[in-house]
C-alpha cells in the first residue's frame, strides 16, 4: 500500500522543522558479518551454564544475518536491522530489538534502525508503525486507528543513551520525537486527555480487552487504553529528562502539563482499589476486568503511589495470575480466555512485555524480583533452546505434559526480532545485574548469583570497554570479590545483599 500523504492535510509541526534525518543521505557502509565481528561483541561468563552461552552465541548469529541495507528510493538512510517477520520494519519490534543491539553498538550501528522512521516522519509529525523495506511505503494511512504505535521509541532512545551518553545523537532525535508525540497527543487522546489504540496499534493483537461488538484487532473501541496512556505518561517524562540535558527545558513546558494532567486522570479513572490493578475503560464507563501486562508501563511511567506499588506487584507473584510455570504471560491465568499453550497474546510469553515489566520492577527498587522473572525467563528460553537450536517469536506460559518449556503457539522460530532480548539484555541487566549510566560515569552492579560471573568486552560510554567478572561465592550474604578492568576510567558500584561498595577505575 502507498503511502498517503495528502499536502493539503497536513499542518507542519514546528519540531519536524528540525528533523535532519529527512534530508539525510543514504548510508553505504558494507554490512558486518558475524564471523568477523564475534570477538568484538561482549562476551558472557557464567560457570556451569555453557548453554546459556550457546544461546547468546546463536542469537547474535541470527542478529547479524538479518542486516540489511537501504534500498534506494525508499526513503531508508541508515543500515538496518530487520525485523524478521514479513519485510517491514516494525515501530515495535525495532524499539525492542535496539534495546539489545546497543551491546553491539561497536559492531553495528543498531540504533541507526531508527533514523529510518525519522526520515519518513510526516511533517506533522506521525509516523507509521510498519513500512515496507522494499518501497519505504507505510502500511496504513496515518488516521487509521492502527496506523501507529506504541509510542516507545523516546524510551528506546533513553536506553541508549544510559549505555553510552551520546548527547549529539540525542540532539538529534529530540524533535522527532517531540513531534511525533504531539501528532499523539492531537490525534490519538479523548477530551479527557486519556489516550486510544487498537489491538494492533498496542501491539498486543488478540488480548481480548475490548467491549463485546468491537473488533479486537483494529477497532479503537472507543475505549481508554491503559497501556496507551502509560506509554505516553513515561514518554512526557523522558522528554523532559532529555530536554534537561539538551538545556530545552522551555520545550517541554506543555508535556508536565499533560503528565500531570494524565497522572490524575488515570489514577481516578483506571484504577481499581479492590483488586489493585489498572484496567482498561470501555465506553460505558465500565472498567474490563482484564488483568493483562499492559498495566504494567504503569511502572516505567512512575505513576503507582508507594501506597499502592505493593499490591499492584503482587499480582506478578501470584501463581493464579502472573506467576505461571514460564513467566510472564500476556494475559492473567485467571481470565476464561487465557491459554496454556499461548494464544499469542491469549497467554503467551513475549519478550519486549517480560522487558518492560523487568526495567518497570527495577524503578520500583523490587530488583529481588526483577532478578527472579529474569532468571525464570533465561532459564525458559534457554531449555526451548536446547531443544530446538533457536528462539521463538514466543513462548506457553505452562509446561507441556512432560514438564517442560516450550514454544507459544502460534510462534514463529529464529525471532531475531526481540527475542534478542533473552539471552543478551535480560542476561546482563537482570541476571547478571549489571545497569549502566553512562551520563554520570557509573555502572551499578547489582550481585545476586553465586556462580562465577561477568562480562568480557562491556561497552560504555563512547570508547571504554570494560571486564566486569565477580568470582564464584559460598553465600549470597558474602561480599563479592570482583575483577574490573578498563580502558577508560569508570565508577562501579557495588551492591549485594549485605551491602554495597564503589570501586573506581583509572587510568593512567
Amino acid at each position: 500500500m502507498e503511502n498517503f500523504y495528502n499536502e493539503y492535510t497536513i499542518i507542519e509541526n514546528r519540531f519536524w522543522k528540525e528533523n535532519t534525518f529527512v534530508s539525510m543521505q543514504p548510508e553505504e557502509n558494507e554490512l558486518p558479518t558475524y564471523e568477523k565481528e564475534k570477538d568484538r561483541l561482549p562476551r558472557p561468563i557464567w560457570d556451569g551454564h555453557d548453554d546459556v552461552l550457546r544461546c547468546y552465541d546463536k542469537t547474535w548469529r541470527l542478529a547479524f544475518s538479518n542486516l540489511c541495507k537501504p534500498v534506494k528510493g525508499t526513503g531508508f538512510v541508515s543500515n538496518f536491522i530487520d525485523t524478521a517477520f514479513n519485510g517491514c520494519i516494525f515501530m515495535w519490534d525495532s524499539s525492542f530489538i535496539m534495546m539489545f543491539g546497543k551491546y553491539g553498538a561497536r559492531s553495528f550501528d543498531f540504533q541507526g534502525t531508527l533514523n529510518n522512521f525519522y526520515s519518513l516522519q510526516y511533517k506533522d509529525g506521525y509516523i507509521c508503525r510498519e513500512i515496507e523495506e522494499d518501497t519505504g511505503h507505510g502500511h496504513f494511512t496515518r488516521f487509521d486507528p492502527s496506523a501507529t504505535g506504541p509510542d516507545i521509541l523516546a524510551w528506546c532512545e533513553w536506553e541508549y543513551f544510559k549505555n553510552f551518553g551520546d548527547r549529539d545523537r540525542l540532539a538529534r532525535v529530540f524533535p522527532c520525537l517531540m513531534a511525533y508525540h504531539e501528532w499523539m497527543r492531537d490525534n490519538h487522546t479523548w477530551r479527557d486527555g486519556t489516550y486510544w489504540s487498537s489491538g494492533w496499534g498496542c501491539g498486543m493483537d488478540n488480548l481480548p480487552r475490548l467491549q463485546p461488538g468491537y473488533h479486537f484487532a483494529f477497532s479503537h473501541g472507543h475505549m481508554v487504553w491503559n497501556d496507551a496512556c502509560m506509554q505516553e505518561l513515561m514518554n512526557c517524562k523522558i522528554l523532559m529528562d532529555m530536554a534537561k540535558v539538551l538545556g530545552r527545558e522551555a520545550d517541554t513546558a506543555a508535556l508536565q502539563a499533560e503528565r500531570e494532567h494524565l497522572i490524575h486522570v488515570v489514577n481516578d479513572l483506571l484504577w481499581d482499589d479492590k483488586s489493585a490493578f489498572y484496567y482498561d475503560l470501555w465506553k460505558n464507563g465500565q472498567l474490563n476486568g482484564v488483568k493483562h501486562i499492559g498495566a504494567y508501563w504503569a511502572l516505567l511511567a512512575q505513576i503507582v503511589s508507594e501506597d499502592r506499588a505493593d499490591r499492584f506487584i503482587a499480582h506478578l507473584t501470584n501463581e493464579k495470575e502472573f506467576a505461571t510455570p514460564f513467566m510472564i504471560p500476556a494475559l492473567s491465568a485467571d481470565h476464561p480466555d487465557f491459554c496454556p499453550a499461548g494464544d499469542y497474546w491469549n497467554g503467551g510469553v513475549w519478550a519486549p512485555t517480560n522487558y518492560m515489566v523487568l526495567c518497570g520492577l527495577d524503578l520500583y527498587q523490587r530488583f529481588d524480583l526483577s532478578h527472579k522473572i529474569g532468571m525464570n525467563y533465561v532459564k525458559n528460553v534457554v531449555s526451548v533452546f536446547n531443544d530446538t537450536d533457536t528462539v521463538f517469536e514466543n513462548y506457553a506460559p505452562c509446561f507441556d505434559a512432560n514438564g517442560k518449556p516450550r514454544k507459544g503457539d502460534p510462534s514463529r522460530g529464529d525471532f531475531v526480532g526481540w527475542t534478542g532480548l533473552a539471552p543478551i539484555s535480560v542476561l546482563f541487566e537482570f541476571v547478571f545485574g549489571i545497569k549502566p549510566d553512562a551520563e554520570h560515569g557509573v555502572i551499578r552492579w547489582h550481585i545476586d548469583l553465586t556462580e562465577r560471573h561477568g562480562v568480557e568486552r562491556y561497552p560504555f560510554g563512547k570508547d571504554a570497554t570494560l571486564t566486569l567478572l565477580c568470582e564464584a561465592r559460598k553465600s549470597v550474604h558474602d561480599e563479592p570479590q570482583v575483577t574490573i578492568t578498563s580502558d577508560h576510567p569508570v565508577t562501579v558500584e557495588l551492591i549485594w545483599d549485605e551491602g554495597r561498595q564503589r570501586k573506581t577505575v583509572t587510568v593512567d
